[in-house]
């Protein structure tokens, strides 16, 4: 399995770029300049600072291959000067791919996650349109290795409608939203519907990512770093909140052909998930105001995706989920990232799994959400 793996082209569904430091600072509009999110330093660590945020600290963004013990060495003493320039350098970024294995890989974002937390939505959507036109760059170096995903604000819907068709017409692939919306606008609500409705018709993925929403498990507070073990154990709760109201919502069911992808949430806890779903819609779906004419694990399977980097128990879990719905991850250049073992990380995961299972986790499925030239 091992032997196969270093030939097959791994297709990372969810890796990074690690955003330049003055990104902001240098291409904002002059009237932002003073509100540009940038790097600052405490006692030689750095942390990013945006408007109205605690510092949001940055040193995992770039500490792939590093155990937990480099880790703790590398976020207190060695600071940005660590980072793989891979991170942001499109020629050094593709020999990290050739180090690991990786044919293709859809690119998120790093220090743009903690702006999904601005309030200001002209400052919001000022910041991710610098992004986006940042990364469309960057992906144009190897447009059939690098496939990006922007950042879209959904603080006003018009405007993001005509962001995600901006960022389609600049050869990006998905985009990232809020992990969950604020209290009072649910993703079940209609206000949406506009938004929905243009990603389907663009077919582009919307991703609901790690650390990108509006509930409290997105708020990481400088002084959590000491507790990362349970912020870790706890992430995923925002995504499960946002799924549940996006497919009991019927958000799926009035837009068949919207994907939504969970990204870096692992995938263990998706079949019991979709077990309850259903439990529930058996016991209580002819109450609801809108009853949906099929089972939630219907829509799951026919639109929804989710990624992980290290999950056996996920994987050996396909037959429920579904194998056209799972997708390997590296998550380069992050601490959590297989990078530069993933061949060894994937063998051991998959040694029980079908030749033709594995072959869609760890490639064809994210080549044809994604709509990636590999030839």
């Amino acid at each position: 399995m091992e032997g196969e793996m270093e030939n097959i082209g791994l297709v990372s569904a969810d890796s990074h770029v690690m955003e330049p430091a003055d990104l902001w600072t240098k291409r904002l509009d002059r009237k932002y300049h003073k509100r540009a999110p940038r790097i600052i330093e405490k006692e030689g660590v750095p942390f990013l600072k945006v408007e109205g945020l605690r510092p949001y600290p940055v040193a995992g963004a770039y500490a792939a291959g590093k155990s937990g013990e480099e880790l703790k060495e590398h976020h207190a003493k060695e600071g940005l000067k660590s980072a793989r320039p891979g991170g942001w350098d499109p020629v050094a970024r593709i020999k990290d791919q050739e180090i690991d294995g990786v044919q293709a890989e859809v690119i998120y974002c790093s220090l743009g996650m903690p702006l999904f937390r601005i309030e200001d939505g002209d400052l919001q959507r000022a910041c991710f349109r610098v992004y986006n036109d940042w990364l469309a760059e960057f992906c144009s170096y190897s447009p059939k290795r690098l496939y990006g995903a922007g950042l879209i604000s959904l603080i006003d819907i018009d405007e993001a409608a005509r962001e995600l068709e901006r960022v389609h017409k600049k050869g990006l692939r998905s985009a990232m939203i809020w992990a969950s919306p604020p209290e009072d606008k649910p993703y079940r609500s209609r206000i949406y519907d506009r938004f929905w409705q243009a990603a389907s018709e663009l077919q582009m993925p919307l991703a609901l990512h790690i650390v990108t929403g509006k509930g409290k498990e997105s708020d990481l507070e400088e002084e959590d770093e000491s507790n990362i073990s349970a912020i870790y154990m706890t992430v995923v709760h925002e995504v499960q909140r946002s799924l549940s109201d996006i497919v009991m919502g019927g958000v799926l069911e009035r837009f068949p052909k919207l994907k939504v992808v969970s990204a870096e949430n692992d995938i263990g806890w998706l079949p019991h998930f979709m077990y309850r779903l259903d439990h529930g819609y058996d016991k209580y779906n002819a109450l609801a105001k809108e009853p949906l004419p099929h089972k939630p694990s219907e829509y799951i399977r026919r639109q929804v995706f989710a990624t992980f980097e290290d999950d056996p128990v996920g994987v050996s879990a396909y037959k429920f989920f579904g194998a056209e719905n799972f997708m390997w991850a590296n998550d380069f250049p992050h601490g959590a990232s297989t990078w530069p073992e993933s061949s060894r990380y994937i063998a051991r995961m998959f040694a029980d799994i079908p030749a033709e299972v594995t072959r869609k986790i760890i490639r064809e499925n994210a080549a044809k959400l994604y709509r990636m030239d590999l030839n």
